[in-house]
C-alpha cells in the first residue's frame, strides 16, 4: 500500500453518536460516500484528519499510519462505557485518477485527488505525483502542513476541502471553529505560492526582513505555505527559494 495509511472498524450500538459528538464532519454523510473529517483538541487545535465510511454494519476509518496509534488511543479515551469496539481493519486503501475499480469512491477533498478504494489488496496506481496535485490544489497532508496541537482547520482549509459542518450541532473543539468561521476574516493560513528554486520543507517566509509564514511541499513549481497575509506580498524569500502568493481569482 503506497499510501501509508491505516484502517480500522468501528462498531456498535452507540458508534454514529460517539463518533458525531467528537469530529468536525457529519457523520450521516458517510453513508452515501467517503466524509472528510478531523478530531480536534478541546482548543479547537487539529489532532488528526481522517475519512469516514459507514458501511452499515460497521464504519471504516482511514487514517495516516503515523498518526493512527494516537488517534485510536484518543478515541478509546473519549469513548468510556459506550457500546463502540474500534480494531484494526484488513483492507488496505488504493488511490488512482482514472479507470476506478468497482466499489471506489470520489475522494471527497478535491475532484482532482480521483477516487479511493478498499479492499484486501488495493493499491495505489503507480506513476502519480501527489504531490504535485496537492500543491496545485493547496491540500495539506498530515504531519507536514497539518500539525497537531498547532492547526487550526479554517486555516489549513477545511471549509474549502468539506472537512467541516457548520450546522451538524458540538462536537469537541466545535466552539472554536465556529468563532473563527463568523467572526473575522482569516488573516493567516495556508496558501498557494510559485516557488522559484527549493528550500527545505519548514523554511520561514520573509518579505522585508520580517517572518511572512513558512514553506512546506513543493512540487512542479509550485508549493504550499503558510502566510500571514498582510506580509504575503510581492516576492518573497524562503531560503535560497523564492516565493510569490498565487491569489485566487475569488479571492482578488
Amino acid at each position: 500500500m503506497g499510501t501509508d495509511r491505516k484502517l480500522f472498524r468501528i462498531t456498535g450500538t452507540e458508534a454514529r453518536d460517539f463518533l458525531q459528538g467528537l469530529i468536525s464532519n457529519d457523520i450521516t454523510r458517510a453513508k452515501d460516500g467517503l466524509v472528510y473529517a478531523a478530531l480536534l483538541s478541546p482548543q479547537g487545535k487539529y489532532l488528526a484528519d481522517f475519512f469516514l465510511w459507514d458501511r452499515g454494519d460497521h464504519i471504516l476509518l482511514d487514517a495516516d499510519a503515523a498518526q493512527a496509534p494516537g488517534l485510536i488511543q484518543r478515541l478509546s479515551m473519549y469513548k468510556l462505557r459506550a457500546d463502540v469496539t474500534i480494531e484494526e481493519s484488513d483492507l488496505t486503501v488504493g488511490r488512482g485518477l482514472t479507470n476506478a475499480p468497482d466499489g471506489a469512491m470520489p475522494d471527497p477533498r478535491h475532484p482532482a485527488l480521483g477516487w479511493r478504494h478498499y479492499a484486501p489488496d488495493a493499491r495505489d496506481i503507480p506513476g502519480i505525483d501527489w504531490d504535485a496535485i496537492r500543491t496545485e490544489h493547496c491540500v495539506p497532508q498530515a504531519g507536514v502542513e497539518l500539525i497537531p496541537n498547532d492547526t487550526y482547520i479554517l486555516e489549513a482549509g477545511f471549509e474549502r476541502l468539506a472537512g467541516v459542518d457548520f450546522k451538524k450541532g458540538c462536537y469537541v473543539g466545535q466552539e472554536v471553529t465556529a468563532r473563527m468561521k463568523h467572526k473575522t476574516e482569516l488573516r493567516k493560513g495556508l496558501a498557494s505560492v510559485s516557488v522559484a528554486g527549493a528550500a527545505p520543507v519548514g523554511t520561514q517566509i520573509e518579505k522585508d526582513g520580517k517572518t511572512a509564514g513558512t514553506l512546506y511541499t513543493q512540487a512542479g513549481g509550485r508549493g504550499i505555505a503558510y502566510l500571514r497575509f498582510d506580509r504575503a506580498k510581492g516576492e518573497m524569500q524562503a531560503g535560497d527559494a523564492t516565493v510569490t502568493r498565487i491569489v485566487p481569482a475569488s479571492s482578488g
